[in-house]
């Protein structure tokens, strides 16, 4: 298992949810991510899909105390060099390009890089990847397809994201080829505009029992 499989592992491992944020406004982005914390939830993507974005990583880097910052939504390699430059520990993309692997072996931080069929994942497995993001799940085949790829390609471990919800995220954690799900009902957008960090936090510590 290479340093950086080893890294991810360990980051993916620390909850059953890894909130997926998308932050529109900055000054949400520190009391957010405590919030999360607080209730359990450590391990917080940030997608960069606003342009306060690279800011959050930044910021959650900084200033929270127990935050594992990830950058996702992480399409090239200029973008990933940039969530790296801005502190993220972990990066995320939706699917897989030669362009984005490469900027991946040069890197110690690790990449999740995401998969939707079998030809996709053996293709990852033939890079060295173990560890991918399944999206979108629900719209790919959800719980069932991911349980059908668990013996043929036994050995490889999912985080499924893309419709996972409070509702049905123990489907996912169940499968012995799961280690975590990516969801962002825990941090919705109501809440987070109404500073709501209280509810927020017992929304993260619901999810944490999750854990199967």
């Amino acid at each position: 298992m290479s340093d950086t499989t080893s890294a991810l592992l360990a980051i993916l491992k620390l909850q059953p949810v890894v909130p997926v944020l998308v932050i529109d406004d900055l000054s949400t982005a520190v009391p957010l991510a405590r919030a999360l914390v607080a209730g359990g939830l450590k391990a917080i993507e940030i997608t960069l899909r606003t342009p306060v974005a690279l800011a959050a990583i930044r910021a959650v880097a900084d200033e929270v105390e127990g935050a594992v910052a990830g950058a996702g939504t992480i399409l090239n390699a200029r973008q990933f060099d940039q969530a790296v430059k801005a502190g993220a520990q972990f990066i995320v993309s939706p699917g897989t390009t030669l362009e984005l692997l490469d900027a991946a072996r040069s890197s110690p931080v690790p990449l999740l890089p995401g998969a939707a069929t079998a030809s996709e994942v053996m293709a990852l497995r033939e890079e060295g990847y173990t560890v991918l993001k399944f999206f979108p799940a629900e719209q790919a085949g959800g719980a069932a397809y991911l349980k059908s790829l668990s013996s043929p390609l036994a050995g490889t471990f999912f985080c499924p994201t893309g419709g996972v919800t409070m509702g049905n995220a123990r489907d996912y954690l169940a499968l012995p080829n799961v280690i975590c799900v990516g969801g962002s009902w825990v941090a919705p957008k109501a809440m987070v505009e109404a500073n709501d960090w209280a509810g927020i936090t017992r929304l993260a510590e619901d999810a944490c029992k999750l854990a199967v």
